[in-house]
């Protein structure tokens, strides 16, 4: 009997010990911060969007400061394009450019970075996309796909085409930037835009929990906005994650 609780108690003392363990791991990653990397994708994508090429410029700046490469950048820009449009991101890759001929000029020597992986002998882009699309939502990638029915994807065939050819295929299957990366680059887009874009920015920071970003880093990605760039459209952007994670 003794021989038991002795037994008992050593057991009892382990499982206390693995479940304060586990408490500890899961405060600790529900507290990470974004890495400087991460906050300079978020300035350099949410400034793009509003077309603020004054901070933009030291933005970009403190970006490579922090290790992002040049192609890294490159790809913030041409990823936010699906998002806010072409004027918006030409002019972001446009003060790319000139930052990097000032830094040049200063002796700063910025890594080019790997390029992206060159895709070939894609022949169903389409299929692409939609697999693409389910990673990003956690779902089952060898269903059976099938086009939408209802919503604005069956209004508009073409346009579901396009998302799922192009934004999904082509964007999300160049591996310079990670699904995560891209995930934080949509939210900064869609937080800067502000008014009329809430759905979809509801369903992306739904996406972007999906990817291992934090409560509390999308919390601080609205912080960054807000101090950076505009408090009322932080202040929406919370209401929008509120209301998302009510309904999950």
């Amino acid at each position: 009997m003794i021989k038991n609780k002795k037994y008992l108690s050593v057991l009892f003392a382990l499982l206390l010990s693995l479940t304060i363990q586990h408490a500890f791991a899961q405060s600790a990653t529900d507290t990470k911060i974004l890495s400087p990397k991460q906050k300079g994708i978020v300035l350099m994508a949410a400034l793009t969007a509003k077309g603020d090429l004054t901070k933009l410029k030291p933005g970009i700046g403190s970006a490579l400061d922090a290790g992002l490469t040049i192609n890294e950048c490159k790809e913030v820009f041409l990823h936010a394009y699906a998002y806010c449009g072409f004027p918006r991101s030409i002019q972001g890759l446009n003060t790319l450019m000139a930052t990097l001929d000032e830094r040049k000029a200063k002796g700063i020597k910025d890594q080019q970075g790997k390029e992206a992986t060159p895709i070939l002998n894609d022949t169903n882009k389409y299929e692409t996309g939609w697999m693409n699309l389910a990673k990003l939502g956690g779902r089952p990638t060898d269903g059976p796909i099938e086009k939408p029915t209802s919503g604005y994807g069956a209004f508009s065939p073409e346009i579901d085409t396009f998302l799922k050819e192009h934004l999904f295929a082509d964007l999300f299957s160049r591996d310079v930037l990670t699904f995560a990366e891209r995930e934080l680059t949509t939210i900064s887009v869609l937080i800067a835009l502000g008014k009329g874009v809430e759905p979809m920015l509801g369903s992306h920071l739904g996406l972007t929990l999906k990817q291992g970003v934090t409560k509390a880093q999308i919390e601080e990605v609205f912080s960054l906005i807000e101090k950076s760039i505009s408090k009322s459209d932080a202040e929406a952007a919370r209401k929008v994650f509120a209301e998302s994670l009510s309904r999950n």
